[in-house]
């Protein structure tokens, strides 16, 4: 979960409720499924989460909803068996390690949450990570 609070805590025991009833692998909290939402983004950021999500679920067929989202409950032998899988950094990585899981069989299940925009400081998303996006989601359409 995202360290400055937009990831609110509150959703922590409803995520472990649908690991312990579903015995899932992953729990990720997701923005995009009814019950959850975006506030305090402007226009060109949802549109940018929103075409980053539709991009990745169009190329790697994931099932979740909401691939770029970092808000995640995870067992700690899936972390163990994923880690040394992983190549890329940035906003990928939260991608790349929900395909990994998925590719390696783990199952997982979406709790819809509410996402509100950071109070202090300012998004690290710009071209840069924009394009390293692209690149980690070709790289990994091309890899899984």
């Amino acid at each position: 979960m995202d360290a400055d609070l937009s990831h609110h805590p509150k959703f922590i025991p409803q995520m472990i409720k649908v690991m312990g009833s579903t015995d899932c692998d992953v729990v990720t909290g997701t923005r995009y499924q009814p019950g959850g939402g975006v506030f305090g983004w402007n226009y060109y950021r949802k549109l940018t989460s929103r075409t980053a999500n539709f991009l990745a679920d169009f190329l790697l067929r994931p099932g979740v909803s909401d691939l770029t989202g970092s808000f995640r409950l995870y067992k700690k032998s899936v972390l163990l068996a994923i880690f040394p899988k992983i190549v890329t950094k940035g906003y990928v990585f939260q991608m790349e390690i929900a395909v990994r899981c998925i590719d390696a069989g783990y199952e997982i299940e979406e709790v819809p949450i509410s996402f509100v925009d950071r109070i202090y400081g300012e998004s690290k998303l710009g071209a840069g990570e924009i394009v390293g996006y692209l690149k980690g989601l070709f790289y990994l359409f091309l890899t899984t």
